[in-house]
This record gives structure tokens, C-alpha cells and sequence, in this order.
């Protein structure tokens, strides 16, 4: 199926690693222009040079300083004549409880995940509401809706996220931009290899990841691929969903225990 987003722009933050990186290979693949952004530049060069397409832009952002992000939004549509989609996926997750989080761990949970967001939409809103397709996909966790006790402080800025998405969807909606939420379980990315490294279990990554996920609770049996989240952000993105906006889909492996 054509999916419509040939020669589309979507920007994409975080993508030099992990779900990100999925993203922007499956929009190239598609015949998109990308744009993406991240903190480290090595990082980004050498996802570039994998990549290794034409109808990529790439450049150095920290998403929690709005100049920064106005200049690469500004970068992006200066070099692909506009602005078609938005992915907010920079992030990170903060391994602690209650008690061992601090005054400035919240603040700076709180700062990331809602200058993730904030900081893209003001630089983009304009572009997007110039295109006859725009479309924004939060980049969430199923966190959001079933809180982690020793992921304190990300589990309640993720359900601050959900929240805020599905207002954005209405604010934005007269401007013919859609806004939804992709929220994904346990993915294998780069940080859980680490993990099974650090445990040292004497258990291959296979058996040591079914642990895990039984550990969990995942129906599936096993961790989510990046690029499984990839494929319902880009289907997100799509014009072919539009009239899909203010929801979340979970990429989860039905770990996810609500119903809303």
C-alpha cells in the first residue's frame, strides 16, 4: 500500500539511535524527506552514513533549547521547502523510586519530556499548518497509562504527555493538524543488550530476554523491534489516517493492562 508520504518532509527528533532511528528509515524508505536531530554528532554522522540517502538532514539539537530547535526547524524547511510531519521521540527513561528521587530528578524528567514536545510544536506549527497533510506523533510509553513504581518520575511526565497530546489534538485540529500517541513497551534497543551484559546471568540474550518479558508480564513472549514501532508511527503519519486524531496506539506485545 502507498502510504502518500513521497517526497513529504517529516522532521523527526531523536533519531540518531533506538525507535528514532527505525523512524527515519522507514519514511526514507517510503520516499520521504527527513530531517532528525540529537545531541551527539557522532552519534547522528554515523546513522547518516548508514542511511546513506540524499533526502536526509541531519543536525546537532538539544530539544529543551527553544532556539536551537527554531534554528533546525527553520534548517529543515530552508532546505526542503516546508514542513509535513512532526515526530517527538527524544527521551529517556529514569531508573528510580520514590525515595531516591530527587527535587531537580523531577524537574528535569518534567523539562525533558515537556520541552520534547512544546519546543518542536511552537518552531513547527506554522509549517505544518501551511501543509495539506500535517501530522504529529508523540512518541510516548505505555507508562503513561499504567504507572512503574521504580520509574517514578518519567511514569507520571509520560501521563502528563497523554494528556497534553489529546488537548494539542483539539487545539490544533481547525489547523488541519493531526496530533496522536504511539505508546510502546519494552523495545529492544541498545540499553537492554547492556543490561543482559551487566547481569551477567550465563543466560543468552534469547532466554534471558523470555525472562524478562514473562517477568513483565508481556503476552508476546519477547521485547518489541524498533522498527515494529517505527511501522504504526509512520502509519500514523500517513495521509491515508486522516481522520485519525486525538488516540494513542499501544506497541506493547500487550504488556498493556488498560482499557482506555
Amino acid at each position: 500500500m502507498d502510504l502518500g508520504l513521497a517526497d513529504r518532509t517529516v522532521l523527526v527528533t531523536g533519531g540518531s539511535s533506538g525507535v528514532g532511528l527505525a523512524t527515519v528509515r522507514a519514511l526514507l524508505d517510503e520516499g520521504a524527506r527527513v530531517a532528525t536531530c540529537g545531541r551527539d554528532a557522532d552519534r547522528l554522522a554515523k546513522a547518516a552514513a548508514r542511511l546513506g540517502s540524499d533526502r536526509l538532514l541531519t543536525g546537532v539539537c538539544d530539544v529543551r533549547d527553544a532556539s536551537e530547535v527554531r534554528d533546525f526547524v527553520r534548517y529543515t524547511v530552508d532546505t526542503f521547502g516546508g514542513l509535513d510531519g512532526l515526530v517527538n521521540n527524544a527521551g529517556q527513561s529514569r531508573m528510580k523510586s520514590l525515595d531516591e528521587s530527587t527535587a531537580e530528578d523531577w524537574r528535569d524528567e518534567l523539562e525533558l519530556k515537556f520541552a520534547g514536545v512544546l519546543n518542536p510544536l511552537h518552531a513547527a506549527r506554522p509549517h505544518l499548518a501551511a501543509s495539506d497533510a500535517a501530522s504529529i506523533v508523540n512518541v510516548n510509553a505505555v507508562l503513561a497509562k499504567q504507572p512503574e513504581t521504580r520509574l517514578i518520575t518519567t511514569s507520571a511526565a509520560r501521563a502528563g504527555i497523554l494528556n497534553l497530546s489529546k488537548s494539542l489534538a483539539t487545539e490544533l485540529a481547525p489547523e488541519g493538524i493531526r496530533v496522536n500517541s504511539v505508546c510502546l513497551g519494552l523495545v529492544d534497543t541498545g540499553q537492554w543488550t547492556r543490561r543482559h551484559a551487566a547481569a551477567g546471568s550465563g543466560l543468552s540474550y534469547e532466554d534471558w530476554q523470555a525472562e524478562l518479558a514473562a517477568d513483565r508480564g508481556i503476552a508476546l513472549g519477547r521485547l518489541g523491534r524498533a522498527e515494529e514501532v517505527a511501522y504504526a508511527i509512520v502509519a500514523l503519519l500517513s495521509p491515508r489516517a486522516s481522520y485519525i486524531t486525538g488516540t494513542s496506539i499501544d506497541v506493547c506485545g500487550g504488556v498493556g493492562r488498560s482499557i482506555l
